[in-house]
């Protein structure tokens, strides 16, 4: 995936190309969902996601794999 194909997907705060960025960060397996609604902390985890949803995921998951960070847990 390259840069500019980030564009075609939702990357806002919560979105599932979000959360697939976020769990690599953070070194989780994938596991597809979003956010969800609500307040920040509030949100309830979506796991029934269209194929476009998941599709998303894991976009973010492979972009943050090829040109993102992984967190530093020292």
């Amino acid at each position: 995936m390259f840069r500019s194909e980030i564009r075609e997907f939702d990357t806002t705060h919560g979105s599932p190309w979000d959360r697939g960025s976020a769990d690599s960060y953070y070194g989780r397996p994938r596991d597809p969902h979003w956010g969800g609604v609500g307040g920040l902390r509030g949100r309830q985890r979506v796991t029934d996601l269209s194929e476009s949803e998941i599709q998303a995921y894991h976009a973010g998951y492979d972009y943050n794999e090829l040109y993102g960070e992984r967190k530093d847990w020292r």
